[in-house]
């Protein structure tokens, strides 16, 4: 009896596919497309025509793939982007009449659980408290765990295709981070939860953690058993980022371990790290390559 399964997670700069088996669990493919979805969004309009045609595009070889594995069972979400677009349920129908895919719009809440779910299944340590961080690219989740389960989660306006396209310079975009990171500790204060916060384990995971552990491992090729569990103290993060500014971003894509599509990105992502480290006065930080897509998985 064919037991592959798939996911799909559609967010607002990166389009992520994953087959697997189940009984027992194995990966089948794994693949990743920057779409940029959030490129050129406006309050106004919505997603642009250019950037829906870079998703459907993706989402049309995902179909294929799927088709090829023989494929039984999909869920396939969409976040940040799609929810907050004034045009976002007319994207969704589009692509259900384009690739067959059915996309479902979640919100800020049941990401969080999703991505828990993910990140708890390849955690070392899951016993204490977690404090996971997952930088997207329309918003960024925190969310405080006990026993994977949350005890408190916000979804702040904070993602890096958000934050680079607001064409402002680093010391704005350091101002409006440490602005909600601040919203989040009274926030986190109001509930008697501010010191536990800052006494858990911080987890950061999508695409600005993955990336700062490849830079800082000097990866050549990209191997997520390697980057899963590894452990970044402050310094090198602060480190990576003296590296990374003065650059270009053409320059950038010379650094080994930066993905081609994201060196523009990568400032915002690593200022976004790096302030909420500082404001919560954390000294390390431990990445997870996964997250929400492998969360959607173990649930199809």
């Amino acid at each position: 009896m064919n037991h592959t399964v798939a996911a799909i997670d559609l967010g607002t700069n990166t389009a992520r596919l994953l087959i697997a088996g189940r009984d027992p669990y194995r990966q089948i493919v794994l693949k990743r497309i920057i779409t940029r979805l959030g490129g050129g969004f406006t309050r106004e309009r919505g997603l642009s025509e250019e950037a829906q045609l870079r998703s459907i595009a993706a989402l049309k070889e995902f179909a294929l793939d799927m088709s090829h594995h023989g494929v039984v069972r999909l869920r396939a979400v969409a976040t940040s982007a799609v929810r907050d677009a004034k045009n976002g349920e007319g994207f969704v129908q589009r692509v259900l009449a384009e690739t067959g895919i059915a996309l479902e719009v979640i919100d800020g809440m049941e990401e969080a659980v999703l991505t828990l779910r993910g990140v708890g299944s390849i955690l070392d340590r899951k016993d204490c408290d977690l404090a996971v961080f997952d930088v997207g690219g329309g918003s960024t989740e925190y969310t405080l765990a006990s026993d994977l389960q949350p005890v408190f989660s916000r979804s702040l306006p904070i993602g890096v295709v958000r934050l680079t396209e607001g064409k402002v310079g680093v010391v704005e975009m350091e101002d409006k981070i440490s602005r909600e990171l601040t919203a989040l500790q009274k926030d986190l204060a109001a509930q008697g939860l501010e010191e536990r916060f800052r006494k858990s384990t911080l987890v950061g995971t999508a695409g600005t953690a993955t990336t700062l552990a490849a830079i800082d491992m000097g990866m050549e090729d990209y191997d997520y058993k390697r980057v899963n569990n590894y452990t970044m103290p402050l310094a090198a993060v602060e480190k990576i980022y003296r590296q990374l500014l003065p650059l270009t971003p053409q320059q950038r894509l010379e650094v080994k371990g930066l993905e081609p599509g994201r060196e523009d990105l990568i400032i915002a992502g690593v200022l976004v790290v790096l302030t909420t480290m500082r404001i919560f006065g954390f000294e390390t930080f431990k990445v997870s390559d996964s997250g929400l897509l492998e969360g959607l998985i173990l649930g199809v």
